[in-house]
């Protein structure tokens, strides 16, 4: 639910007005607002707020695992608007996977794809999902909450 100040924002305003099911709730901390999106929403979301309300940069995509809750994963996203000078934080509750946002803004194309590394969470229609930081054959994603705290045993084979 969003509060009064909230939908007096013309930014949020016009967010709720033009995709009335993908706006799940709202807070203002610090002089920073941050909307909970619907995940199925999160691209039509993306592309509103990127050609309607001019926030040309995405900043991040990155991730909070909130094991042992259900559903696990909330997959943030900080946007800029640089010409107003204005930033929003965009959060949705995922299992495993939402899809990607890579056709609204094609700099998440690398912020995804360490999500995707160090969490395990699937974007779809990525169009190169493969690990970036770890090793191909590494197994588990280690930013997760119940991987290991020190690691499995792994060999990084010779080194030269």
């Amino acid at each position: 639910m969003l509060s009064e100040a909230l939908l007096e924002n013309e930014t949020i305003a016009g967010l709720v007005a033009a995709h009335p099911t993908a706006v799940l709730g709202g807070v203002t901390q610090f002089d920073e607002i941050t909307l909970t999106i619907e995940p199925g929403e999160i691209v039509a979301t993306l592309a509103y707020l990127k050609y309607h309300q001019k926030f040309d940069r995405l900043s991040t995509v990155t991730a909070v695992d909130r094991y042992p809750l259900d559903p696990r994963f909330e997959i943030v996203y900080h946007l800029q608007s640089v010409g107003r000078n204005v930033r929003l934080r965009l959060r949705a509750s995922v299992a495993t996977e939402i899809a990607s946002a890579t056709i609204v803004y094609s700099g998440a194309n690398w912020y995804e794809r360490e999500v995707f590394d160090l969490f395990g969470v699937v974007f779809t229609g990525h169009p190169n999902l493969e690990r970036i930081m770890m090793p191909d054959d590494w197994k588990g994603h280690p930013l997760r909450r119940d991987f290991p705290t020190h690691g499995f045993k792994y060999s990084y084979g010779e080194q030269q």
